[in-house]
Parts: structure tokens; sequence; C-alpha cells
């Protein structure tokens, strides 16, 4: 039998500003990241987004980023370990604050956009993001691009490591992510983005933008839901992999 979980960056409105269809996407998929504050969300945001995932059975993660609203997270910032380690501890905290008052427990931390991406190439700011996660609590998973340094780092500190794919994006030889300055970084074919999932949970394996079959493993399948093609992509996805005889659970499972 064939299992994997079904992830989306939710909760990333703020203010007046509304993203993603949260609602509809969260009836689709096991696991919701849930943005805390600082690369998007707010207070009313988190509030309503972890009330939703409870409603609907969707386990909550804390989806940490940069202090960058404008940015959206996605711009690198010069930070320390010992600083990327406060910032993750920080948003956790807060998005641990709803939970708790909802009665969710939080099942997983996913880091967003750039701190995401600096971590899975560099060691000690992985490192010093998981032990911001253990030392606040050794049950919660840390999830992160799949043969990266996040999820060696999650293991040394003692941490499940929960290994992340991605439906909608292009991937380096390396096994990192085509950046989404390039062109093909984000594969818009739905029916070619399936195909790719299939293939990594039975295989194992995906093609990189340059045609070379690289291993991955897939533990969980991001699928983004800020577009206006996400609840279909989601609903399509979803169905293939059931059709498919792959099931779909969330990672506390």
């Amino acid at each position: 039998m064939y299992r994997v979980d079904l992830n989306s960056d939710l909760g990333e409105s703020f203010g007046n500003y509304t993203i993603g269809m949260d609602e509809e996407i969260l009836k689709y998929v096991s696991s919701a990241n849930v943005a805390c504050g600082w690369h998007a969300g707010d207070a009313m945001v988190m509030e309503k987004t972890v009330a939703l995932a409870k409603e609907f059975g969707t386990a909550v993660g804390a989806h940490p980023g940069f202090p960058d609203l404008v940015g959206f997270g996605r711009r690198n910032m010069a930070v320390t370990p010992e600083e990327a380690k406060a910032y993750v501890r920080y948003q956790l905290g807060a998005l641990m604050a709803f939970c708790t008052a909802h009665g969710v427990k939080i099942q997983h931390v996913k880091p967003h956009g750039a701190l995401y991406n600096m971590a899975a190439v560099d060691e000690k700011l992985a490192i010093a993001m998981c032990e911001a996660v253990y030392e606040v609590d050794q049950d919660i998973i840390f999830m992160g691009l799949a043969g990266s340094k996040m999820i060696t780092a999650a293991e040394k500190v003692g941490l499940r490591a929960a290994s992340e794919v991605f439906a909608d994006r292009a991937y380096n030889d390396d096994g990192t992510l085509v950046s989404r300055k390039l062109p093909g970084a984000v594969i818009k074919d739905k029916d070619l983005a399936i195909k790719r999932v299939i293939r990594m949970v039975k295989e194992g394996k995906v093609e990189s933008i340059n045609g070379n079959d690289i291993a991955i493993k897939a533990d969980s399948i991001c699928v983004h839901g800020d577009n206006p093609k996400a609840l279909e992509f989601v609903k399509n996805i979803r169905e293939t992999l059931i059709a498919e005889g792959v099931e779909i659970r969330n990672l506390s499972l």
C-alpha cells in the first residue's frame, strides 16, 4: 500500500488582502501549513485557519518565514543560525497559542520561502531551526525538501523528518528546486504535474529540468493554493492518487 500526505501553504491573507482559497483547499489536503504572521498572515487569519482546519479534520503545521511581508518571505536575508532559531521559535509559539485554544496539536513545522531554500543547503541553519522545534516539542515533525540538509538536520537533532516534494515545481539535478526567476520553474500543465507526482510516490524518482532522473522520497506533496486553478489542481491530484491506489493521510497517522 502506497500512502502520502497532501499539504498546502495556507493562512497567507492579512488585513484587507486576501490570497488563496483556504476553506475549499482544506477539504482536499491532509495537512495545512499555516503562515505565522511574518511573511504573511495575521492574528485573525491564524485564528480562522486553525478553526477551519479543525472543522475539516486537517492536521495543522506552523509555516514560519522571514519578517518580510512586502517580499512574501521569498527574498534571502543574511541571518545567523541563532537568529533563524529565534525566528522559528517565535512563530511556532504564536501559532501554538491558537492551536492550544482550539484543542489542536501542531503536527509539523515547515519553513517558508527563502528560509526554506536557504536551510535546504545550509546545515548549520537547518540544525538551528530543528533545535528551535525540538526544544519546544520533541513530537513535532520537521518537514523539509526531500534529500536536503533539513532532513539530515532533523534526524541529527532527534526530530522525525518528513520529506516534501512539489507537484508544480521543477527540480535541478541535485534535488534542489529551480529558482522561480528561471523559465520552467513552475509546472503549469496539471496533467504533467500529476504524472510526476505519481512517479515520485510509486517509483521514488522525478525528472530534473535537464531531463535526468533523480531519486526522491515523497512523504508529503505540496500543492499550492494561491493560483486561480489551485482548487481544480488539488482535487485532480487527490482523485488520481486514490485511483492509483495511494492512500491520502496526514503525517501523524
